[in-house]
């Protein structure tokens, strides 16, 4: 059973938490990198799927490919940022589910039924996604998640030897200036978006 985290690990990951803008000139190592996967990987995803393919876009050369996709000020960000990961999410990920989850034949429920795989690994990676995130802030990276880009542009740029994978989101990540932080959006309390039933 798990224990309450203390206010400051949930102002880490949540409450103070913030959409990065611009970043620190500090880089971000592999280890790093590897860290964010080995803690977003134990996030629950239906049936063990994890649909999610990340590409970590490190290198200029890879961060230009990526800006040239994207809309309005997100290629200078792109840019800017010491890594921008690309969230895709693999439709074929039934492929594997003898191995990511032996205990039944889980891939027959999805073999010749390519809609369901597509909004499955939707759902899975979006899930995986948000883990990455709180894995990220977890370990004292800041996050820039963004979804304008040409998903078509980033697919074969990236994801061209691997047609069942597409692109769900893409994010910066790094050490966050605080100075470019924007003022705190507002969140409404429980009573507006939710109901008991």
């Amino acid at each position: 059973m798990g224990q309450p985290l203390d206010d400051a690990a949930l102002d880490t990951i949540f409450r103070t938490a913030r959409t990065a803008n611009h970043y620190l000139d500090k880089p971000v190592g592999e280890d790093l990198l590897h860290a964010v996967w080995d803690l977003m990987k134990w996030g629950p995803t239906s049936a063990n799927q994890l649909p999610a393919r990340i590409v970590w876009c490190v290198s200029d050369a890879a961060k230009a490919r990526l800006a040239e996709c994207a809309s309005g000020t997100n290629g200078p960000k792109i840019m800017a940022a010491p890594v921008t990961a690309i969230i895709g999410m693999d439709e074929n990920f039934h492929e594997h589910l003898p191995e990511l989850f032996p205990h039944v034949d889980a891939k027959s429920w999805f073999d010749g039924n390519r809609e369901l795989r597509a909004a499955s690994a939707f759902r899975n990676s979006s899930l995986q996604g948000a883990y990455f995130i709180i894995a990220a802030r977890a370990l004292g990276l800041d996050v820039g998640p963004m979804s304008g880009f040409d998903g078509g542009a980033v697919d074969k740029a990236f994801f061209a030897d691997q047609p069942g994978v597409s692109t769900n989101f893409i994010a910066t990540l790094g050490f966050g200036d605080p100075a470019s932080v924007h003022d705190r959006l507002p969140r409404p309390p429980f009573e507006r978006f939710n109901r008991i039933a």
